[in-house]
């Protein structure tokens, strides 16, 4: 096969020379582009098979000549570059049907691979003509932030998943944003305008479970005085969103497999069968296989729910991205309470990227805010952060930042966690519940898994 043509579209005249240089030297037909009229304008004279696409180009946005050359019956393949990626802008570029997204500073590797695989599509469509594409539905919501080429690929995925309705399972420690990964796929989604929700699968006794999420008829059992209808059947074509998978009774996770099966199901205490229209996404702070293997968890229902499966890393695989949610964080959390910080000490900064967080972003922002509640200016000091995180400094000296990647002290923390909160609330357990982020009949589970013993309010 003849290598392919490429078209570079960049207004940075230094990473216009040196893509041109490195493609030219790998024997690529080579035309460049400085601005977005001269990229239209060498799309028909050149004739590319890929185009190199910067996002921010002077005169037109680099998603908008995306789109346009989308529309093409017989469009090049479009690798999207940008020093200025976030959430919004990836799941954008992914709907419109962007063959890949690359942020600055370039990785040659990477860039490489994607022109590889644009290459070996480039001989299929030669040999079939096919050619799909991907539309874009206009929604931002739920801004989920990150840098790192692992959230990146998550915002790629969900940018890919939402053109589709397969079922999805998130996975994740407790705090890492696996909801707002379900939202985001709901509301970047054609179905964006139906309901969207969500049930936690353990924050419901077990014995109303089952009518929560199929709903009764009058007279089911005790207490029933009239009929309800589910959240499978409040969502309609929406979504359903089951957290805390992992916590669902076996006899429950029997019938939700039959409904995933059959797409139908009934009323507790009722014989008519609706249709399940909704789409599932589950998420997980559990190791899914690993209860399959205890035989807590159906592993028919686990290959069910895992159609596609994102997993979310925890904070302190992703130190980097801390400082951009510290800001948003601040700025959201200045929405809450009425504050105006607008900064954060430099050693408070790294005091926040050192620390593990066990408690990943839910942590984050519950130290962020009590923070700002105790700042008086517009700064936000190192000896606020340092008294809050003080326990962890004092009670875990020796315990090693690369103990906690590594997962050594994954469960020792959590249990010492659990007692940490618990005592700086003087073990008000709804107040540990929120500092937590986890429900009531959770923190009962975990207390006991862990072997905590109740004590009375101080």
């Amino acid at each position: 096969m003849i290598k392919p043509r490429i078209l570079i579209v960049d207004d940075e005249p230094t990473s216009l020379e040196l893509l041109e240089g490195y493609l030219s030297n790998k024997g690529y037909g080579i035309e460049c582009a400085k601005n977005g009229k001269e990229c239209l304008e060498k799309i028909h004279s050149f004739s590319p098979d890929i185009v190199i696409l910067d996002v921010r180009l002077p005169d037109i946005d680099g998603l908008t000549i995306l789109e346009t050359l989308k529309k093409q019956e017989d469009s090049p393949y479009i690798i999207m570059i940008t020093a200025f990626h976030d959430m919004s802008t990836t799941i954008k570029a992914v709907r419109l049907g962007a063959f890949e997204y690359i942020p600055k500073p370039i990785d040659v590797d990477e860039l490489e691979q994607a022109i590889e695989k644009a290459k070996d599509i480039i001989k299929i469509k030669q040999k079939t003509g096919h050619v799909s594409t991907i539309t874009e539905r206009e929604f931002q919501k739920n801004e989920i932030i990150g840098k790192t080429k692992e959230m990146n690929e998550i915002f790629k995925t969900i940018g890919i998943l939402s053109t589709n309705r397969v079922n999805v399972l998130i996975e994740g420690e407790t705090g890492t944003g696996k909801e707002l990964v379900a939202k985001a796929i709901h509301f970047f989604s054609s179905y964006k305008d139906k309901p969207f929700v969500a049930i936690n699968c353990s924050a419901i006794v077990e014995n109303l479970l089952e009518s929560e999420l199929f709903g009764h008829e009058k007279g089911a059992f005790t207490g029933a005085i009239f009929s309800k209808k589910g959240l499978l059947e409040i969502a309609e074509d929406g979504t359903v969103f089951l957290d805390e998978i992992g916590e669902l009774p076996i006899e429950l996770q029997a019938k939700l497999l039959r409904v995933l099966q059959e797409r139908e199901f009934q009323h507790v205490g009722g014989s008519k069968t609706i249709k399940l229209n909704a789409r599932i996404i589950a998420a997980t702070n559990r190791d899914l296989l690993n209860l399959v293997k205890q035989g807590k968890f159906r592993e028919d229902l686990y290959y069910r729910l895992s159609v596609a499966t994102i997993k979310m890393p925890p904070l302190r695989e992703r130190k980097e991205d801390i400082p951009l949610i510290v800001k948003y964080l601040i700025k959201k959390i200045n929405a809450e309470i009425d504050n105006k910080i607008k900064h954060v000490e430099e050693k408070a900064m790294e005091r926040l990227v050192v620390y593990p967080w066990p408690g990943n972003i839910r942590e984050l922002e519950n130290v962020l805010t009590k923070s700002a509640i105790q700042t008086k200016g517009d700064t936000i000091l190192d000896n606020v952060v340092e008294s809050l995180l003080k326990n962890f400094n004092s009670a875990e000296p020796t315990k090693s930042i690369e103990g906690y990647k590594k997962g050594i002290y994954d469960e020792e923390t959590e249990r010492d966690r659990i007692l940490r909160v618990l005592n700086e609330v003087k073990w008000h357990y709804g107040q540990a519940c929120e500092v937590l982020g986890i429900s009531r009949p959770t923190l009962n589970k975990k207390m006991k898994y862990f072997g905590i013993q109740s004590k009375p309010r101080q």
